[in-house]
């Protein structure tokens, strides 16, 4: 995509005192967060809750994922568990939305401790979870083609972004700004699982989360369908105010502590970078998607 034509600098200044995501002297992307956990699981119940979701049944919990995904008419759902005080106050809202099933199961009065068997320890459930079964697949083409009547469309891409709470609150940011899908590799990516749902906050039931073989294939079929490709590096020269972004928009963010790879860098038609205090090193690979998608918000 070499030869596409486009002005890639809005202004030259750079500002004083600031530098971008990631150290200047560094050649590798600074956007990242490290999870606690190193990527595993946090349990071995989530280990689990993993494995069922690739099997396509897990369990999601919540106020905000379990009334999202009884709002979704393509997740079908199959256990609701309740505590007697979470039924009082969702009761009402769920049953509203039951009534516009077909599948709706019958809610399960239990005790809290109940639910906390089924789900990874410490899960914050709020005395609701759901069993559900995973949503179909979505089409990097089918996305393309849903975007193809639009002047400014965005998607955001993370290459090998392994915390499920990352992807999460990427997923919730993308909801917020009204970006078409995220993007990740069906390798060292989180499935759907109950946390990265509760970290969406419902998002998981709205965004298309699109897993596919090859990043750089994938990159190479959104610029095919017209959308510009932007990589997040800390040292990279172009400040992301100072960026054209105008147009269809793919954001491209690194893994957590090695930033993009070399092939996805090399598919990426422009870098930039977030100015930040020269005080902080890096940020935190889901708040600099929310910065970047509220920037291209930003100029509508």
């Amino acid at each position: 995509m070499s030869k596409r034509k486009r002005p890639l600098i809005r202004k030259s200044a750079k500002t004083a005192g600031q530098r971008g995501n990631g150290a200047a002297r560094s050649s590798r992307p600074r956007v990242h967060s490290k999870p606690a956990n190193g990527g595993r699981p946090s349990s071995v119940k989530e280990g689990r809750q993993s494995e069922a979701a690739r099997q396509g049944r897990t369990w999601l919990y919540g106020v905000h994922p379990v009334l999202a995904a009884f709002a979704n008419p393509r997740r079908r759902c199959l256990r609701l568990l309740l505590t007697a005080e979470a039924d009082q106050s969702m009761g009402p809202r769920i049953a509203a939305l039951a009534d516009h099933r077909t599948d709706s199961p019958e809610p399960e009065i239990v005790a809290r401790d109940a639910i906390d068997r089924v789900l990874p320890r410490g899960a914050a459930h709020q005395g609701v979870a759901i069993q559900v079964e995973g949503l179909e697949d979505a089409d990097i083409e089918a996305i393309c083609r849903a975007m193809d009547v639009q002047g400014n469309g965005r998607v955001l891409v993370l290459d090998q972004v392994t915390d499920p709470h990352n992807v999460g609150a990427v997923l919730r940011s993308a909801a917020a700004f009204g970006a078409a899908a995220v993007i990740v590799p069906e390798r060292n990516s989180p499935f759907a699982s109950g946390t990265i749902a509760k970290a969406a906050a419902g998002a998981l039931e709205t965004v298309p989360l699109v897993r596919v073989v090859n990043l750089a294939r994938a990159l190479e079929t959104l610029k095919k369908s017209g959308f510009w490709c932007v990589g997040f590096d800390g040292s990279a020269q172009t400040p992301l105010p100072e960026a054209d972004l105008s147009g269809k928009i793919a954001l491209v963010l690194g893994a957590e502590g090695e930033g993009l790879r070399r092939l996805t860098r090399e598919h990426c038609d422009l870098m930039v970078r977030i100015p930040i205090s020269a005080g902080m090193e890096s940020l935190n690979v889901s708040n600099a998607a929310a910065i970047a998608l509220y920037e291209l918000a930003r100029r509508g």
